[in-house]
């Protein structure tokens, strides 16, 4: 059983930065692999960003390629969204999912643990 917490959603301006935080509970969390998804109102859930479980490798969407950068610490138990020049389409609920296996997917139902989802708002 994995427990996921998001923090550091938030208001942001129109090119501005945020960085948010996945803190993961569980002795297991290194075998997982994470990503981060979003969901805006009256849309679907999309993918964001995934990581390897060891963060030999990231996949990204087209949408936050060159803007967004995903990483983990396993030694805290925790998976990281930095995002730059966010833009008001980004504004969104953004969830953390870990998947049990080493490589993350695209689509949400391959994983299996989510966390409760932190609200970013972009102003323009």
């Amino acid at each position: 059983q994995v427990q996921l917490v998001e923090s550091g959603g938030g208001l942001v301006q129109t090119g501005g930065s945020l960085r948010l935080s996945c803190a993961a509970s569980g002795r297991t969390f290194a075998s997982y692999a994470m990503a981060w998804f979003r969901q805006a109102p009256g849309k679907e859930r999309e993918f964001v960003a995934g990581i390897r479980w060891n963060g030999s490798s990231q996949l990204y969407g087209d949408s936050v390629k060159g803007r967004f950068t995903i990483s983990r610490d396993n030694g805290k138990n925790t998976v990281y969204l930095q995002m730059n020049n966010l833009r008001p389409e980004d504004t969104a609920v953004y969830y953390c999912a870990a998947r049990d296996g080493y490589s993350p997917y695209a689509s949400p139902e391959n994983y299996d643990y989510w966390g409760q989802g932190t609200q970013v708002t972009v102003s323009s």
